[in-house]
């Protein structure tokens, strides 16, 4: 069956702006249910047949995440008296295309558990923090959790170290890379546990898609199969075949329009060519991602919402999270060849939540990974990890051994809501539409730099146990400048005064307004955030088909 085909002029039941992890899910919801529905996507709808491993076109040429070179720039500082910078590279990096970041994720699939959504209550107030309770527990959540697994299609194993589960994993787990077996054999060592680490990548043919042909490019890059279990492939070619779903891709959403009750009337947006249309909704689902959604909030400012639309609270575009990172890297004697298949095949959460002992709030993984995720063209140009040669004959001589004999133990971990880590416009800064560009300001909170630093001792230890010379460490001591999990934006909350969005992701001001992505997220999590976003979308939109055969909407 073709797509549906509407006017602009005619009011569809929904407009949703993007089509990523949650607007892919939320379109194929809707769609399904019978509801018409329009998808605006800013970026194109890329086939199995466009998949390309040019590293230099994709992280050079920002083939699929737009930044200053495609007329999208950004600004950064660390506090709001600066003066914000121009970046050379975008610190809210996200992709732009159908499934948008589920484009190019590595596909590594954590279940938050019952404590991310009780912290506040059982660990108290962390001063100076906007740290909070989210307004449902993992139970309301789970079986959403358990139909991301078999909707969109993940590969694991159920065991212990699992939340509550309602069902198993449909397909069983990738297996393991040499890497993960060091991974697993330090652990034990250490008295510690490294298990399958699920992933949203299919190890066998499943719901007619192909299973992983393991070829090493999975983040960053499309899959030429269409085993990575993206919105792209998983949910909008569904949402497309109900006929009452129109996808309107190379569309940028300029802002949305309200009546003179404060309802939602529609989207006006911009067209390949440029030209400004209006799409008249019922209503809108914004599911930009957590830098893109309180932006065009900001953007749809009016006499009746002044400080930007459902802003009543204060609270759109703070609470910024990226959630931490390092990477310990180690040397081995024999080939590892880490650069193979997946990203990683083995995870260690016994520091899931790290112990109040040790007198900072935290937790988070430990996987293990190619120290550039096994794209060989960037693993050159950033010279070597353990010498820091960069040219000449014997960067040459080394760059074979360390690109096969080397791999990295990686942290996740968590990032603490703060009122000063924030998404903004920029007042100076515009972009190719004449939109004021996007600002970051943000700082992490001190406990977040002992939390990495915490991962990097740990990963130290493993890397001694399982024997690795030339240890060595990064992560961001003075605070991150950046990152590709967006979340915490537009807060999750019962209470209108201190949230954004209610329990089922409605805004608390507009009725016919609703954000479903990072950006309503309460906590950041440790370190994989996607799966909780897509569990979230199909809470939502669960509840949208509801309220709309109610009348409620």
């Amino acid at each position: 069956m073709a797509q549906a085909e509407y006017s602009p002029s005619e009011e569809v039941d929904f407009v949703v702006v993007g089509s990523g992890a949650a607007g892919g899910i939320v379109a194929r919801e809707l769609s399904m249910a019978g509801f018409s529905v329009v998808v605006l996507e800013q970026g194109p709808y890329l086939q199995l047949s466009d998949v390309t491993y040019d590293e230099w076109a994709v992280n050079e040429n920002e083939e699929t995440v737009w930044g200053p070179k495609k007329g999208h720039p950004q600004t950064f500082r660390r506090y709001e008296h600066e003066t914000a910078q121009l970046m050379d590279n975008a610190p809210l990096s996200y992709s732009h295309n159908v499934g948008g970041s589920s484009y190019h994720f590595s596909g590594n699939f954590w279940r938050f558990r019952p404590i991310d959504f009780m912290e506040r209550s059982i660990l108290g107030e962390i001063p100076g923090t906007n740290f909070a309770d989210w307004p449902i527990s993992y139970d309301e959540l789970e079986p959403y959790y358990t139909k991301v697994d078999w909707d969109i299609g993940l590969s694991g194993l159920q065991g212990p170290w699992d939340p509550p589960r309602s069902r198993d994993y449909p397909l069983p787990p990738m297996p393991v890379k040499s890497s993960g077996v060091l991974l697993e054999r330090a652990a034990k060592k250490l008295g510690w546990t490294a298990y399958p680490e699920p992933h949203a990548i299919l190890s066998q043919t499943y719901n007619g898609r192909a299973g992983c042909i393991h070829c090493g490019f999975c983040l960053g890059y499309g899959c030429e199969v269409g085993a990575k279990s993206s919105t792209s492939t998983a949910m909008m070619p569904q949402a497309l075949e109900s006929g009452n779903c129109e996808l309107r891709t190379m569309s940028t959403v300029a802002r949305v329009e309200t009546s003179a009750n404060g309802r939602i009337s529609g989207v006006v947006y911009w067209d390949e060519a440029g030209v400004l249309h209006s799409q008249k909704a019922k209503a809108t689902v914004l599911c930009a991602n957590g830098a893109e959604t309180p932006r065009l909030l900001f953007l749809s400012e009016s006499n009746r919402f002044p400080d930007g639309l459902a802003n009543g609270s204060g609270m759109v575009g703070k609470n910024l999270m990226f959630n931490g990172s390092t990477s310990t890297a180690g040397m081995f004697e024999h080939p590892i060849n880490a650069y193979k298949s997946v990203p990683t095949t083995r995870v260690i959460h016994d520091f899931y939540s790290i112990d109040s002992s040790y007198g900072f709030y935290g937790g988070g993984g430990i996987d293990e990974r190619h120290l550039s995720n096994g794209l060989p063209m960037s693993f050159a140009m950033r010279g070597s990890r353990f010498t820091g040669a960069s040219w000449g004959s014997d960067f040459k001589n080394q760059l074979e051994r360390e690109f096969t004999h080397s791999c990295s133990f990686n942290g996740h971990s968590t990032n603490l809501p703060l009122s000063s880590n924030n998404v903004t416009l920029d007042p100076v800064v515009r972009d190719m539409w004449g939109r004021p560009a996007l600002r970051t300001t943000f700082m992490n909170h001190p406990d977040d730099i002992a939390t990495m630093q915490f991962f990097v001792d740990r990963s130290e230890e493993l890397m001694e146990a399982v024997g690795a010379t030339n240890i060595t460490s990064r992560f961001a001591k003075d605070g991150q400048t950046g990152g590709s999990h967006l979340l915490g934006t537009c807060r999750m909350g019962d209470d209108p005064d201190s949230s954004v969005v209610d329990r089922y992701n409605r805004a608390h001001e507009v009725p016919n307004l609703f954000m479903v992505d990072g950006s309503s997220l309460v906590t950041g999590g440790r370190g994989q955030p996607t799966m909780t976003i897509m569990a979230l979308a199909f809470r939502a939109a669960d509840h949208m088909i509801q309220a709309a055969r109610r009348g409620e909407i």
